[in-house]
């Protein structure tokens, strides 16, 4: 006996099949987002999309009967076997079996619609920014509504209806209130009396009738007294604040296929920075020999190319850091992508700028260096860039610096979770 849950949403609400559904195959789900996003475009990130699900995953819950102790039961309609015949197991290959085979029939893949809230919360469900401060708060706090009790005057949807009733409930058992049962049962007694002819047991049970009505009006069911209304206060809540710089190497050794990269990486972050902070500034900054910051739009789209020197996108971002977030007031993050190429004489302002001034003020250094993909599945690169032994030479225990590659689209996803995993940076 299966047991499935059909009714549908009321009133436009969801019931919470989805979300059951959801964290049953959540495993599932994060895997076939992960291999989506590999084929989305960049403006796509994010989009609603239907996700192929193994059909292992959504089995429905059943009971069914022990195999213990011996069972008998006759199949209607049939008309080939008899009590005590043994009916041989079908051949594998046909019917509706999950193995592969060369005839028959199978089972397909179950396939969803996952919402843009839902794919971003699987997407980044395990990520954070690591080391996480709240080194100030700001100026401008946030507030969010909070209960506070009740208060006897406010908006009608507002009104706490079980408490208003307990209240009322309370003040008629403490006034008295008759109940009704017992002025029923005075009108039976004084009709009984007069249909008797006693006058005195009627005239004596008219004025406790009387006296009982005089108390029902007088002690009403509810009274304005008895009202309650949800009270609610906006509470400051500290805010952590945070700024991300995002450095992106646009120079001519950057060709469409790194820059495909390089984009796909920043709009992940982006969107992750989106979804799960709401206090965290974003400095886009270009650079080829020249550095310079720009806005969102010229970062993802402008075509600008040039030379490679490493240090001035460096050096803006340390100019933008004393200009407008000091040290102990900010969070300071920085993500980088490049190709690795960089001037060799620009090698020790790298240096300088990183150990002297970047390491020491960020919480977070992640540096993505950018490839194209080898011509043969097992070749590598042959040496490591410039800017990757410059940045190796720097890593040090505690030093929050992190490096990984990445050659294909495919691997964005992966490197991503690498660098901004809960356990990034210890």
């Amino acid at each position: 006996m299966n047991i499935i849950d059909r009714r549908l949403n009321p009133k436009g609400k969801s019931l919470p099949n989805r979300q059951r559904l959801l964290r049953r195959v959540k495993a599932q789900v994060r895997e076939a987002v992960a291999q989506s996003i590999a084929g989305r475009r960049i403006a796509e990130v994010d989009a609603d999309k239907a996700v192929p699900v193994p059909v292992h995953g959504i089995a429905e819950p059943s009971f069914r009967k022990g195999s213990d102790g011996t069972r008998e039961f006759v199949l209607p309609g049939n008309q080939k076997f008899v009590k005590g015949d043994r009916i041989a197991k079908p051949p594998s290959g046909g019917g509706q079996g999950r193995e592969a085979a060369d005839s028959g029939s199978g089972e397909d893949e179950f396939t969803f619609t996952l919402s843009r809230k839902e794919f971003l919360d699987i997407f980044f469900d395990d990520l954070e920014l690591p080391d996480m401060v709240k080194r100030r708060l700001k100026e401008s706090t946030a507030t969010v509504p909070a209960r506070a009790g009740y208060t006897v005057s406010g908006a009608p949807q507002a009104l706490d209806v079980l408490r208003t009733m307990r209240n009322g409930l309370a003040r008629r058992l403490a006034l008295r209130r008759p109940r009704p049962d017992e002025l029923a049962e005075l009108e039976s007694l004084a009709a009984e009396a007069e249909a008797a002819g006693d006058r005195a047991t009627v005239a004596r049970v008219a004025e406790q009738i009387e006296a009982l009505r005089r108390r029902l009006r007088l002690i009403p069911w509810i009274d304005p007294v008895d009202v309650r209304f949800r009270r609610f206060e906006h509470r400051p809540v500290p805010i952590a604040q945070a700024v991300m710089f995002c450095l992106m190497d646009v120079s001519g050794s950057m060709n469409e296929h790194m820059k495909d990269l390089a984009k796909r990486f920043f709009m992940l972050l982006y969107l992750f920075l989106d979804r799960r902070y709401k206090a965290v500034d974003i400095v886009f900054i270009r650079h080829t020999h020249e550095a310079q910051e720009v806005d969102e739009e010229t970062f993802f789209r402008s075509r600008e190319t040039g030379g490679t020197v490493v240090s001035s996108a460096l050096q803006v971002a340390i100019d933008i850091i004393d200009e407008r977030y000091p040290v102990d007031a900010w969070n300071i993050y920085i993500a980088q992508a490049s190709d690795g190429d960089n001037l060799t004489s620009d090698r020790g302002r790298v240096i300088d700028a990183m150990s002297n001034r970047l390491l020491q003020a960020c919480q977070y250094f992640a540096y993505l260096e950018v490839d194209d993909p080898p011509a043969d599945v097992w070749e590598g690169r042959s040496s490591s860039s410039e800017l990757w032994r410059t940045y190796q030479e720097l890593q040090r225990p505690g030093t929050p610096l992190a490096l990984r590659r990445a050659t294909a689209a495919a691997q964005i996803f992966g490197v991503f979770h690498e660098l901004f995993s809960r356990d990034a940076v210890s």
